[in-house]
């Protein structure tokens, strides 16, 4: 079968693998239809990666069609499915309660394990949501959108209270317009203008310039000096994630969406006085998933909006280098590997 692999850091090609075996019991082979290119692919090309082996093939935002079920597994052949990438264990105490988005032993397609940048993938049956009523398309933008459903879930924040969206890029967007949904006051601040103008006058998000040198008196007078309920980052920055800080109301949360791998130091007093909450957000559950799903369905999601790039197996070498330099109009870009709608 095809498969895009990356052989070493800035190194990728359409290679020639072979088919994954029969499936296993509890397992089930998959047709992969279309794959969302996420920030971590763009990371593990550029070599930016901490926990990543090469060569690898990458691709974890997946929408595919059942080929073939192994012992146990109760789904019909050709049925269109959703795949959770986490891959967890089931035992340890993540699994035990209820998280196996931390699973001690997780293990991430297009990550630790190869993913799905290839025609054909073995999967646990337990990963796969049904995609009915999404076309294969936009099926595969359920699990990076799953991302922001699951920050806006973590931060416990109700309807009516004001929250900060840090970053906007795919998982800012994507946690921005679910703290919408959650009827929250949603403000998004960026650097990017180009990001900001999308966010503004395609997803009608309320955007504050982060480049400008009023910024901070511009959000200041947005909540009238109190702060806000809530803040997401979603930048990748360690400089924002510690700055972040200073946005947060007394008794408000921080939830650390995105990840870095350098240290995050901050205020003892300032984060004692204001009684702060300080959560950490990682992947996804199925509870996101199944949101997420009826968030499509029920058109509050403007999906064709978010996915502007398409590309297919053949020339995805080509560009997601190209891509991974050139950020201008993309949002999402997804690899069509069967050629469906």
């Amino acid at each position: 079968m095809k498969a895009v692999v990356c052989l070493s850091p800035g190194s990728l090609t359409l290679a020639d693998l072979s088919l994954p075996p029969a499936p296993p019991p509890g397992w089930a082979l998959l047709s992969v239809s279309h794959v969302g290119i996420c920030g971590t692919d763009y990371h593990i090309f550029e070599g930016k990666h901490p926990f990543l082996t090469y060569p690898r093939v990458m691709g974890h935002e997946v929408s595919a069609t059942i080929t073939a079920v192994g012992e146990g597994v109760d789904l019909e052949i050709g049925r269109p499915v959703i795949v959770n990438p986490y891959l967890a264990c089931g035992r340890c105490i993540a699994c035990r309660q209820g998280k196996p988005n931390c699973c001690l032993a997780i293990e991430v397609l297009g990550v630790h394990r190869d993913g799905a940048m290839c025609e054909q993938i073995l999967v646990p049956a337990g990963n796969l949501y049904p995609a009915d009523g999404l076309s294969l398309r936009d099926a595969a933008a359920v699990e990076f959108l799953a991302i922001g459903a699951h920050a806006v879930r973590r931060s416990a924040a109700g309807h009516g209270k004001r929250a900060l969206v840090i970053g906007a890029g795919p998982i800012g967007l994507g946690t921005a317009l679910f703290a919408k949904i959650a009827g929250q006051d949603v403000v998004l601040l960026d650097i990017d203008r180009e990001r900001l103008d999308f966010a503004e006058q395609g997803l009608g998000l309320t955007v504050i310039d982060g480049s400008s040198a009023d910024s901070a008196e511009t959000l200041r007078i947005r909540t009238r000096g109190e702060n806000f309920d809530v803040v997401f980052d979603a930048t990748g920055n360690s400089a924002s994630i510690m700055a972040a800080f200073a946005h947060v109301a007394h008794g408000g949360t921080l939830v650390m969406v995105s990840v870095v791998k350098d240290d995050i130091t901050f205020s003892d007093p300032e984060f004692h006085k204001r009684e702060m909450t300080l959560t950490g957000s990682r992947n996804a559950a199925k509870a996101d998933f199944d949101q997420v799903i009826a968030s499509i369905r029920g058109g509050l999601i403007p999906i064709a909006k978010l996915l502007t790039h398409r590309t297919t197996l053949a020339e995805s070498p080509r560009d997601i280098p190209h891509w991974s330099r050139h950020k201008s109009g993309l949002i999402k870009a997804v690899i069509e590997v069967q050629g469906h709608g």
